[in-house]
Order: structure tokens, then sequence, then C-alpha cells
């Protein structure tokens, strides 16, 4: 069976399993806020349709200097791209013929922009017997073979946060070997007040190249919007490779209305710490094993049955619950479903599902 290789394709997954159009799924597969986006943006992109009429101004600066403001950093630090996609491009281009490390089970993208770019990348798994932590001795050995090592922080599909002290490690060891570290933050929004943004370390460490999203907290994957930050060398070489006006007008002027709307996220997280706590909490009472994750997704697997994740799937698209398969996860091999937080009532029916897979096998 050829699975899609995303979550957040529920007509496709209709369409491969055979169900009709108008049965009601509820979509666990997508790592987006449930809450969606905000009240006001509905409007406020009305409220910018004349700018679709003119080209954006291409250096993007006033929605530039938001986005750094908003980061403590310099301007010259940022570069907004369009989404997480092209920022994982442009910084294989940058490493393009060279040799990477990518550590699995991670998102795919990684390994699909260095294959684009003729990089050679070095696999390392995480340890899933410690808890999909990083093998951070095995890594540093290999620093001297290595021009760059992509990170997911938070871990997709995991949920997990490699920790400072590793990281730290990492970026010590790489300035004496000259690796470079790329940090994918895209669901850094979502952690808890108690895990510090790493844009501070930039100033320390200009090995490191940070990639951050929007588009997941503020539910708006269709718009696009994402950016890197780094290095000014670094930044001033990804934009000389980057497709001119990448940005469009109405990202660039809702962009600082998103960032000033701090009350929206605190909203998110509040809801996320409630909504986690209790369905974690039901999952052990079931038997269910769950990552140590620390954002909105997380991964599940039945401790009783552990190897009938694939059963497990059918069973819970059958009685409308859509999850995320893990085939194309190196190191998971289908062995664990991907599922997000979703709202109180969606998770309520997600337990209650599982509670009748419980009881009938």
């Amino acid at each position: 069976m050829k699975w899609p290789n995303h979550g957040g394709q529920p007509e496709t997954i209709k369409q491969l399993f055979k169900l009709k159009e108008d049965v009601h799924i509820h979509d666990f597969s997508a790592n987006l806020n449930p809450l969606g986006p905000p009240a006001w943006l509905e409007e406020e992109i009305s409220n910018q349709y004349h700018t679709i009429t003119s080209y954006p101004e291409p250096s993007y600066l006033k929605c530039s200097i938001s986005v750094a403001a908003h980061e403590s950093i310099d301007p010259n630090m940022l570069l907004l791209t369009n989404g997480g996609a092209e920022a994982i491009f442009l910084i294989a281009k940058y490493f393009e013929n060279l040799k990477a490390m990518v550590v699995h089970p991670t998102f795919m993208e990684y390994e699909r922009a260095c294959k684009h770019y003729h990089i050679s990348v070095e696999q390392i798994m995480f340890e899933q017997e410690n808890e999909f932590g990083l093998p951070i001795q095995t890594m540093c050995e290999k620093l001297k073979e290595t021009d760059v090592i992509f990170l997911c922080r938070p871990n997709n599909p995991t949920g997990t946060v490699i920790n400072e002290r590793d990281l730290l490690l990492l970026l010590e060891e790489g300035k004496k070997t000259g690796t470079s570290v790329v940090v994918d933050e895209a669901f850094v929004n979502f952690l808890p007040a108690s895990v510090p943004s790493l844009s501070s370390w930039l100033a320390t460490y200009p090995n490191l190249i940070l990639l951050r999203s929007l588009t997941k907290m503020y539910t708006i994957p269709g718009l696009r919007i994402g950016y890197i930050m780094a290095n000014p060398l670094i930044i001033n070489a990804l934009r000389d490779d980057q497709i001119p006006w990448s940005i469009n007008s109405i990202v660039d002027a809702i962009v600082p209305k998103l960032l000033d709307d701090v009350q929206f996220v605190e909203r998110t997280k509040d809801w996320l710490s409630e909504q986690s706590q209790y369905v974690y909490k039901k999952l052990a009472s079931i038997d269910f094993y769950h990552s140590p994750s620390q954002v909105n997704f997380y991964l599940l697997r039945d401790k009783k049955q552990p190897h009938r994740t694939e059963e497990l799937f059918h069973f819970l698209l059958q009685n409308g619950i859509l999850t995320r398969h893990t085939h194309n996860f190196k190191g998971l091999n289908g062995d664990f479903l991907r599922l997000a937080i979703r709202s109180k009532e969606e998770n309520e029916r997600l337990l209650m599902i599982l509670q009748k897979w419980r009881n009938e096998t």
C-alpha cells in the first residue's frame, strides 16, 4: 500500500480505504492547533485584500523587523520563508554536495532536501529504549565527518525535546570540527514556558541555524510562513538562493499582528496543558503507551498488543478517527501511530474508541 507521506489528508485516506465521501472523520493526523486561527484573522485578511494587487516589498522589511523584535535578534540574522519546507530546502542548498547527519525518526523532508542537493546522509537513530533520547556519544564521534546535523526540537513525530546539555555539547564540539547544527523548531510555540528559546544562543554559536514556523500554532498552513535565524553571513547566502517574492503580500501584512496576539498563544498553552494531562492519564489507565511529548502530538502504541498497530489504525478509522501512520518514519516501521491533541470532545471520543478496542480485543 502507498501510504500518504504527510498527515492532514482525510479525503485521500477515504479514497485509499474506500470510505464514503459523506463519512465524518475526526482528523487526529495533522498537528495543527484545534482552537483554529485567532478570531480576528478572517476580517484582517479581508482588510488586506487590496495588497494582492501590488507586488510585496521585496525585502519584507516591516515584517522582518517585527519577527526579529519578537525573537530579540538583529534583523540581519533573519530570513522569512515560504513555510518550513522552503527553509529546509534553502539550508540544504547551502550545504550542497557535503555530508549531513539526520537523527531518526524525524520529519522526512530533511532527507528529501539532502537528496535533492546531493548531500550524503549519515542516519542516526534516537534511543527508543531511552524514551527517544539523543545518542549524543555516537553523534560526537562522527562530527569530524559531518558538515551539518539536522535536528527537530520538539521532534516530529515523538513530541520530545532534546535536552539543552546535549545541544550545547554538539554546538561546542561542532565549532571545533566545522559542523553546523540545524534545529527545526516548527512546534516550539507549543512548548511550556519552562523550556527556554534557543534564539539567544545565536550570538554565541555561529554554527547554529534555527527554523521556525507560524503555521502550526495559528492554524494557517495554507498561508505558508516560516523563517530562518542564523549568522548574518549564512542568512545572506541563503537570501541569494531564495526565489524572489517568496512571501505573499497578505502574509507580509498579517504576521506582525499574529505575533502581537500573545493572549492567543497563552490560551493555547493553557488548553494544551489541561488536555494533554487528561489524555495521557486516561491512556495509561487502559494500557496504552504514549511518547513523553511536551507539545500537541504524541506517539501511541497498545502495550498489550504492540504488533497490532496497523489493525488499530483500521479500527480507529472505521470508528471515525484518523491517525497518522508511521510507516515512513525510519526506525518506527509502522509500529506506532501519531496523534494530535484535539478538542476536549474529540479527545473524549478517541478515548472511548480506544476503550472499545481494549474491550473487544
